[in-house]
This record gives C-alpha cells, structure tokens and sequence, in this order.
C-alpha cells in the first residue's frame, strides 16, 4: 500500500485555487478510480494516463489505484491534470521520490505517447505557483505564457519522460527564460487622432479622458465623428503597467485567450455591436464555467459602446 500527493492547480474564472491530487494504490483487482467531483474531461484522463505510463516504459501499477482531487467541493474540468496524475502514480509506484515533488506544481494534457500538450490557463496558475514559492511544470508550449507570470521557475517539457528525467536528475531541463519583446507597446490605431481636422474640443476631452483614465459620453447628431473618435483612443493610452497586464491575462485566460506577447503591454479596446445580450456584456456562467463579458476583457483599457440610444 503506498500513498502519495501532488501539486496542481484548477482554473476557477480568474482565479486558480490550489488542488491537491493524492494517489493511493492497494491490493486488489486491478482498477483506476478517480474522485474529487471530476467532470467528463477529467474522468477520460484515466486513459491517457495509463496508455503514456506504458508507452514511456514505466507500466501500470497492476493495483487499485485511487487518485482524488482535493477539495472535493471544487468541480474539476479540463485535462490539465494529467501530467500531476501521471506524476502521483509513478511517485506512488516507487518510480520517484516522494521528497522530489513537495515544492513542484504541475499541469499539462498527456497524449497517448506521452507528449505534454499545452492548457489554458497557464499564466494565472504561474503567478499563484509564485506567490505559493514553487517551482512549476507544464508543457513546452504552455511555457512562454507561464513565464510571464513567474520568470525564475518555470520549466517546459515536451514529453513525460523529459519531465521524469528532471525530477530524478538524470536529464535537467533549463528554465524558461522571458524573452524581451521589441515590439511597441501601442498598436497603431485604425485612424490617428492627428489625421481629424477640426472637432478640436471633443479632441481635447478624449486626450484628458485618456490621460485620467476618466468615462467619456459622446453625444450629438449621426454623422458628426462621435464612433470616429472613439476608434482613435487607442492610439493615445499609455502602455498597462505589468500588474495591469497580468490582471488582463487572468481574465483572458478565464475567456479561453491565449497570450500574445507582442501584445503584452497593450490596453484592450472592446467594442460589442449594439445588439449585445446583457450575458456576453456582463459575463456569466456557473460552477467553474465562468466566463467574462465585454466589461471584464475592457478591463484596464476602453469599452467602446455605440448606439445608447
């Protein structure tokens, strides 16, 4: 009988809740249970699992094996907790130190042969496994998205086997670096403000709205340039501040978005059309499907809304 337990994190709209993925193995008839309130996506890690623990050589346990995500109140989706599974198994099995993996967090989609796939999701886990003060383990192609939330620990690995050579030592992988970005942190607008002749006034208002941070009604007759100088404000904001942009990629990431480092520091610019349902406008959902509206996307940049009327 062994017992052992590992580090993952879950994805709950913005944030990322610490879950504990414990891994008991007992006599018996062979047989892989999975507790912890998982949905369908997690329940078929069972098979992935087992056919990338045999694919890479190590066997399946041929054991009652009993993993549980903890809490138990928190519904788990997504196949991010493959690679902790797999872990807590070969942990349990005898395959890894258990003293290895008290300072690790894990998370990534195994395939059928052992490749790590990327999830979503992986900035906001990165910066909780920072301030948690461990060391984080995904995929290779979740990593430059990781990074951006903790540059000093974390690593990327493309298959099971690689993450199984680091943590036994025989194969270190290198930590995954920030790379500098050269590209600017403002996107040229559609239309620069320059480019509008006259309507030097509202010009005025939009500059001090965009320097302030201040909310600007536009207001007059069709046809006047109140939707042409909105397009402009984009061109005039000041670049977001680093907590500013791990904010926005938390939200982003709750919406399915992956992070486009070019565009790091840039301010979002959300304009909904005006048939908007009060759902996609506000956000919403239930359990760990919260999704953010148009309000949340906006955040630390401009929600353009046309036709209030």
């Amino acid at each position: 009988m062994a017992f052992t337990c590992v580090y993952s994190r879950a994805l709950w709209g913005a944030e990322t809740p610490l879950v504990r993925v414990e891994v008991h193995l007992s006599g018996g008839l062979p047989q892989f249970n999975l507790v912890g309130l998982p949905e369908a996506e997690v329940r078929e890690s069972r098979d992935r699992v087992r056919a990338a623990l045999n694919h890479c050589g190590f066997g399946f346990p041929l054991q009652r094996v009993t993993v549980n995500l903890a809490p138990a109140e928190l519904p788990k989706h997504s196949s991010r907790y493959d690679l902790p599974i797999a872990i807590g198994i070969l942990a349990a099995s005898h395959h890894l130190p258990h003293a290895l993996l008290e300072n690790w967090e894990f998370a990534g989609e195994l395939g059928l042969n052992g490749d790590l796939c990327a999830i979503h999701g992986a900035l906001p886990m990165a910066v909780a496994v920072a301030q948690a003060g461990h060391w984080l383990m995904v995929a290779r192609a979740s990593a430059p998205e990781a990074v951006h939330g903790y540059p000093a620990g974390v690593y990327g690995a493309t298959h099971l086997r690689e993450a199984w050579d680091h943590l036994t030592g025989s194969s270190l992988l290198p930590p995954v670096h920030l790379v500098p970005q050269e590209m600017p942190a403002v996107v040229m607008p559609e239309i620069d403000l320059a480019q509008i002749r006259g309507q030097s006034q509202a010009k005025r208002v939009l500059e001090i709205a965009a320097g302030g941070r201040h909310h600007l009604l536009l207001v007059g007759p069709p046809g006047v340039g109140k939707s042409l100088l909105a397009r402009c404000l984009p061109g005039i904001c000041t670049p977001m501040t680093e907590t500013e942009a791990l904010a926005l990629a938390a939200i982003r990431a709750a919406h399915r978005e992956t992070v486009d480092p070019s565009l790091w520091r840039v301010r979002p610019f959300r304009h909904p059309h005006h048939s908007v349902t009060t759902a996609a406008l506000m956000g919403g959902g239930h359990g760990t499907h919260l999704h953010p509206g148009e309000v949340s996307l906006a955040h630390g940049g401009t929600l353009h809304l046309d036709e209030l009327g």
